[in-house]
């Protein structure tokens, strides 16, 4: 093999291993929310890498029963029905140790005296793979990716150096994505606990009824008193969601056939975005046509937003807002009057009543939908402006520093995108890359 040969997978240096299809394969008994190995479904395989949020586990019993799809440490992992396409990479950095894959995917193992894992997986990430996967036609019903097509792609294979260089580069850029993401998760929970301590758990209040400190400023523990009444301190009152905000709305959508009315530069906000807890930007826009024509409104920056309707999960995910955008009708934005509450207060109070308003939203209609109507009745607690301003002071900032990771991680993910076929094919050697993305970091 040349220093830079093409190669079709079906004589590359790698090995591809399907799932157990067999008798022994696992019915739905045989899964438990803990065991001894993860077997993963193709839902558990994004377009941005592993999501662990809902997993299955077999016994060690049931793991050896099974023939196929057993995965090694430096896998690449990619879904090949259904959603066909998705790639994860099974590095140190998974937290399991025994993975067995459905039949939904498959395992690419790397020969790693010829071809280096990460150089593998940033391949089958990259847009030359994904241009040749669409170009094969199975002529399935369901879209599917079977091995004898896979065999087809064809992979550029130069020196294992250039290959370990290549991988190192584009790394780069993914492990200040994946710092971003942490750090902004360590923002995230740290501004929640504080949310809670303040004013659900009455932390500071319990502190002063037991003559304990409260290790807060003394302008902010002034703020709260030393006794309580009805299950919360003294004098905070109870009201509604309707109570404390200036709106509770939802939007609506363009006609979808109307080609005039998307497009453009007006970002439009559907569902199914909830799924992101701090919001930068949406997958699709409009024109100004569009929202003249049809029964969209706009949320302001900062409103929380709420999925009134969706798919599996979906409904009652809540986000934060961070720039002015029009919604649909399956989302409900929810801004405070800030005369009387914040829109972190209103944001950090809703974000844990996820299951509440499942519950509610199936009460009260057939169809499960969480209405404004619903979420106005939504009773709340209300402690006294000052100390929720005083909050905002602590909290604001956490969140200004999360917007900068989301921005910067959108960059960097844009330039590893662009950067990832040029290196991939040859157009662009890695000294030349290693200056741009230096430049970046």
């Amino acid at each position: 093999m040349g220093s830079d040969t093409v190669v079709g997978f079906a004589s590359a240096p790698l090995e591809i291993i399907d799932g157990d299809r067999g008798t022994n394969y696992p019915k739905q008994s045989d899964f438990s929310l803990s065991g001894d190995c993860l077997f993963l479904n193709t839902g558990n395989v994004t377009s941005n890498g592993f999501d662990f949020t809902q997993l299955n586990f077999i016994s060690r019993e049931k793991d050896q029963q099974l023939r196929k799809g057993k995965a090694k440490r430096y896998d690449v992992i990619l879904t090949t029905r259904g959603t066909v396409g998705n790639v994860s990479y099974y590095d140190q950095s998974v937290p399991f140790e025994d993975i067995r894959i459905n039949s939904g995917m498959v395992l690419l193992r790397a020969d790693r005296r010829k071809l280096w894992p990460q150089y593998l997986y940033y391949f089958v990430r990259s847009s030359l793979f994904g241009t040749q996967v669409a170009s094969l036609s199975t002529g399935s019903a369901q879209p599917q990716l079977p091995i004898r097509d896979i065999n087809r792609v064809k992979i550029r294979i130069p020196s294992l150096d250039e290959q370990r260089a290549i991988a190192a580069v584009l790394g780069a850029l993914d492990d200040k994505i994946e710092l971003n993401r942490r750090m902004n998760g360590t923002l995230e929970a740290m501004a929640r606990a504080l949310f809670k301590s303040w004013f659900v758990d009455f932390d500071p209040v319990r502190a002063k009824m037991e003559r304990r400190p409260t290790g807060l400023p003394e302008e902010i523990e002034a703020l709260f008193v030393g006794e309580m009444e009805e299950g919360r301190p003294l004098g905070w009152g109870v009201g509604t969601l309707g109570d404390i905000c200036d709106y509770i709305m939802s939007g609506g959508t363009p006609r979808t056939t109307q080609s005039e009315f998307w497009d453009g530069e007006i970002p439009w906000l559907s569902s199914g975005e909830t799924r992101q807890r701090f919001i930068i930007d949406t997958e699709k826009t409009i024109t100004q046509l569009g929202v003249e024509r049809s029964s969209t409104r706009l949320a302001r920056a900062h409103s929380t937003v709420i999925a009134g309707a969706g798919q599996g999960h979906t409904r009652g995910q809540t986000s934060l807002l961070l720039f002015d955008s029009y919604i649909n009708q399956s989302v409900v934005a929810l801004a405070a009057n800030k005369s009387v509450s914040s829109d972190l207060f209103v944001f950090l109070s809703l974000v844990p009543r996820y299951e509440e308003f499942r519950q509610l939203s199936d009460s009260h209609s057939s169809r499960g939908s969480l209405t404004t109507r619903l979420l106005a009745t939504v009773p709340i607690i209300k402690p006294p402006i000052e100390l929720i301003q005083h909050f905002d002071n602590v909290v604001g900032p956490m969140v200004k520093r999360i917007k900068t990771n989301l921005n910067e991680a959108k960059t960097l993910t844009a330039l590893r995108d662009g950067l990832l076929p040029k290196l991939m094919s040859g157009e662009v050697r890695v000294p030349l890359a290693e200056e741009v993305v230096a430049d970046a970091l």
